[in-house]
Formats: C-alpha cells, structure tokens, sequence
C-alpha cells in the first residue's frame, strides 16, 4: 500500500478510527496526550534508557522553556472559509512532504526498540514523510536505507575531528540515497546533562550508537591502529576495581562491534573502538570556512542544525547553505538557553524566506507545527514524542505518534479557515499579551 501524497483532509478519518475502535472497547495502546504518552514511556524503558532521551542539559530549563514557550503564541482562527478542500503537501529542499514534518534525527534507538532505526524507517515509509538518520545510530545506515525504500532519507552528522572519517560518513550517505546532509553544530562537545551525570550512564562507553562507526571502513582502520599501536597509559590515574558493571560493559562492547562476541572479548578491538569514538567525536574547531570542505565532498543540499540567532543565519547565507534548523537540540545542550520558537521568529524575521527554515526542539502537537508554520518555519522536525511511540509500540507507535501529528495539524488548519501550508502565516496568530485593538 502507498503512503498519501497529501494528508489535508486525513485529520477526520484518522481521529474517526480511534473513536470506532474505543465504541468496540479498544483504547489507543500508545496515548495521544503528550504527557500521558511520556509517562507511558517512563514505564516501558529503564530508567538510564528513558533519561538519556527525556533529560536535557543543568537544569532542564532550556527543554521546559522549549515547550512552554508555545503558549507566547496564539492561534487565531478566521471564520467561514471554505476548507473542505485541504493541503498538507509541500515540498522542502526539492524534496516532496506528503505534510510538513519529519523524523528528527536522534541517535542510539536500540534503547527504546530492539529494531531501533530500521522500525522508525518502516514508520516514514508507511506514512511517507522523511526520516534523518542520526550519526549515532543503532543500525547501519545501509541497513535503515534499505528499510525506508522510496521515501525520503536526510543524514545528520557529527562533524568528526577526523576529516577522513567525515568524508567516509558523507559518501557512503549519499551511496545509500540520502537526499540532504543535516550538519549539527551545537554538540562538539556533549552538554551538562545532569540525569545521565546522576546515573553514570553514557551509551556510546557501552558501544551503543555506534552502527555508523563500527560499519565504516576508515572508522575501523583507526581502530585497528590503536590495537597495534596503544597509546600510553596516564599512570596517574588508577585502574578502576573490577565490577559486575564492569564486565557489562565489557560484553555490551564486545556484542556491538562486528563480529563474534566471544572472540572480541579476547581480541581488545571493542574497547579499543569505543576509545577511539571518544577521541574522534568531538570538534570543537569547526569554522564557517570549513563548509567548504564538505561542499567539496558532496553535491546533496547543506542543512546546518543549531542555529538561534539571527546573524549566524546571515552567515548561513553568506557562505551558501541551503537550508538551516532552528534548534537547541531539545534542550540538551545548554541549560537556560532561548527557547527555540522565540529563535525561530527572530530568525525567520531577518532570512525573509531567502532559504528554507525547519524548526526542531519543542513540538509536542499538531497545534504546535501549526504555530512553527506560522512563525516561517517550511517543516518542522518531531523527535521526542515518535521515540516514546516507539518504546511503546515499535514501528507502529512511532507511526501512530506522526501520523496523529499530522492529523491534528490538519484539524487546526480546518478550524483556523487555512486551506493549505501557504495560508499559514502572520495572520494566523499572535503574541499573547498583544494590544487587544491590533487588527487580526
């Protein structure tokens, strides 16, 4: 069965479906309340697992902000438009959206789903709407490509301080079709995030997130070196006593990186991999000028994620990007930071629709995207509410997450009398708190 090219009107059917089921007895299995649909999660996944997604940076500030800031924007509804006809379709960067939204990109989905990003890519393809595959993958992006089929496949990166590596990661994302390369720039460094500091968990020591890594032949090549070539040991730090948690990790590495679990334990290659990921990850170096070098490594669009203010747009602009993410990764990186709507109208008041602008961090709802578009926002990426979907349910509870999205996306255009995405716009809503004799 193919996915619809155009989900305008689909909100009705979509919310009619979970009211017949409940009238034979049978509520949704994955909530469409967006606290009850977290909560739900927080039951389903450990607590390490549910706290590396949910946690955000010190304080969590910034994500709550992220959220709440929604409410500084209200949506005004205009009356007797004829909106029995609707559009959610457009089109983003060549490429076509049957509605404006997308799988964010979010790494190391083994924690929610054993099938990870091949069940979120069976979700985008069931609905056709895009999925970005995350440099910190669970599976191989290969492998995801192949799960995705003809629907349409951005790759983020991490930037890697190993220039070969990163044009490795780019190469093979453009071999196994990827339509864009999504380049993060707020996580050179990993923020302060105080859930993950409490429990002493980071995923990538255990060897989870790294598919990418442990699939890519430069990758492994430098891994092989460090086996050969071990550098020296800081004997100012002593060895940490063997634990039961310990030998978890242990096997945790060794059963993520290729090959036989057992011989890998004997073999040194698993740790000697994670060692190396943590000297490659960060590059806290990364210039405006260093755009040219991956313009000079692929001919796919260039879309940099992380951008708040208005003047690193200009730079955007300026060294010829084709689109940009308004981000603050969820909250995750800097705690106390502006929340990303508020970013999003500074930021799209000063670009002027020059290029395209997809904002991330915050949407909870269809209402929510509703607000983005209205903000000059051309498609919005959705991360937290589909993975909880997908703790939930796998790749059909990440799909009934988007495919609610879009429903109640197309809900609020009906009632706000806005026959399709170019409708939405200025007019559409307000600040709260705006004089009440401003004209609507």
């Amino acid at each position: 069965m193919q996915p619809p090219k155009d989900y305008g009107g689909a909100g009705r059917a979509i919310q009619g479906q979970i009211y017949s089921l409940g009238a034979v007895g049978h509520k949704p299995k994955v909530p469409t309340d967006p606290l009850a649909l977290a909560y739900a999660a927080s039951n389903k996944m450990t607590p390490e697992a549910y706290w590396y997604v949910a946690g955000s940076a010190g304080m969590q500030r910034t994500a709550e902000a992220n959220v709440t800031a929604f409410e500084r924007y209200q949506i005004v509804p205009h009356m007797l438009r004829d909106v029995r006809e609707r559009s959610t379709a457009t089109t983003v960067l060549g490429t076509h959206v049957p509605a404006p939204v997308m799988f964010a990109p979010i790494g190391v989905l083994e924690m929610a789903h054993p099938q990870a990003e091949v069940a979120v890519a069976q979700a985008a393809a069931s609905l056709g709407v895009p999925m970005v595959l995350s440099t910190q993958g669970s599976r191989p992006m290969e492998e995801t490509a192949a799960s995705l089929g003809p629907a349409p496949m951005w790759y983020q990166l991490y930037w890697s301080n190993n220039n070969d590596l990163m044009r490795s990661l780019v190469t093979r994302a453009e071999a196994a079709g990827a339509q864009a390369i999504v380049v993060t720039l707020d996580t050179h460094t990993i923020g302060w995030r105080t859930r993950d500091l409490d429990l002493g968990f980071l995923p990538f020591a255990k060897g989870m997130g790294l598919a990418q890594y442990f699939s890519d032949p430069v990758f492994l090549e430098l891994v092989k070196q460090r086996v050969e070539n071990p550098p020296p040991k800081d004997a100012s730090i002593p060895a940490p006593r063997p634990t039961l948690a310990a030998l978890g990790t242990l096997w945790s590495q060794a059963s993520h990186y290729p090959g036989n679990t057992f011989s890998n334990l004997l073999s040194g290659y698993p740790r000697a991999a994670v060692e190396t990921f943590l000297d490659v990850f960060p590059c806290s170096g990364i210039k405006w000028t260093d755009l040219a070098l991956l313009k000079s490594i692929t001919k796919l669009p260039i879309i940099l994620k992380g951008i708040q203010t208005s003047s690193d747009a200009e730079l955007a602009l300026r060294y010829g990007v084709d689109g940009i993410v308004v981000s603050n990764h969820g909250g995750r990186q800097v705690d106390g930071a502006i929340a990303s709507v508020d970013a999003l109208e500074v930021v799209a008041r000063e670009l002027e629709g020059r290029i395209p602008i997809i904002f991330d961090s915050g949407i909870r709802s269809g209402a929510d995207v509703f607000k983005a578009l209205a903000l000059g926002a051309s498609a919005v990426f959705v991360g937290r509410p589909w993975l909880y979907g997908l703790a939930l349910d796998g790749a059909e509870g990440a799909k009934a997450v988007m495919e609610r999205i879009i429903a109640e996306l197309d809900i609020t255009m009906a009632l706000a009398g806005v026959k399709n995405l170019s409708e939405i716009n200025q007019r559409c809503i307000r600040r709260a708190g705006a004089a009440s004799g401003a004209k609507l």
